[in-house]
């Protein structure tokens, strides 16, 4: 069965990482340590992502369980430094997926992200408002590596997963992925996939 579709996660393959100093920075407003701001994220982040709280609701939650009360506009401060932290592109992925899209095959979108994220990201970046597909966690109130998004997946796409490929930094999230049947690769970079399509199928050469 050939492959129809090329799906890429947002965060870590789309945009770039937060910094070190992005993360010291939402640290330090917080009032946490970047430990404790990394284990908090690691508890309850899905939560965030799967739409439960916006931004500003996600730190006044993580916070007040650590005794920290901060008002509404230290709150909007912390929100709008962390999703800065997720704006800086990787433009060679940005490049990668147009060539995708022109060389025939469905692009799609698959990622974990809250609402008042999602309203930039359709906004901003043009090539995730023209992918033939997309599924963002906050809209189904499901998150990455969870079976049942990349069922969404499916449905949306109308497409079957042995005819998807699919690119996550996360390697959770590229083993449930190959468990429904996709071919999943944990990203290395755009170069390296590139390379990974041009081994699947041999229209991909043209990347």
């Amino acid at each position: 069965m050939g492959i129809k579709a090329v799906v890429f996660d947002y965060g870590g393959v789309i945009s770039l990482n937060p910094t070190p100093e992005a993360e010291r920075e939402v640290g330090r407003l917080t009032g946490l340590t970047l430990d404790t701001l990394r284990e908090l994220n690691r508890k309850y982040r899905s939560e965030y992502d799967r739409g439960i709280y916006n931004t500003r609701e996600y730190f006044r939650f993580i916070l007040a369980g650590e005794g920290i009360f901060p008002d509404d506009s230290s709150l909007e401060t912390i929100a709008q430094t962390e999703m800065d932290s997720y704006r800086h592109l990787n433009q060679d992925t940005i490049q990668l997926m147009k060539d995708v899209k022109a060389a025939g095959f469905a692009l799609g979108v698959l990622s974990n992200m809250p609402h008042d994220f999602l309203a930039w990201v359709r906004k901003s970046i043009p090539i995730i408002a023209e992918a033939d597909f997309s599924v963002f966690s906050c809209e189904y109130n499901l998150v990455k590596p969870e079976a049942a998004i990349y069922g969404k997946l499916k449905e949306r796409s109308g497409i079957d997963f042995e005819e998807i490929v699919f690119f996550d930094d996360s390697v959770d999230n590229i083993a449930m992925a190959e468990k429904l049947g996709m071919r999943g690769f944990v990203w290395e970079g755009p170069q390296s996939a590139r390379e990974a399509l041009r081994k699947i199928d041999r229209r991909f050469e043209v990347l």
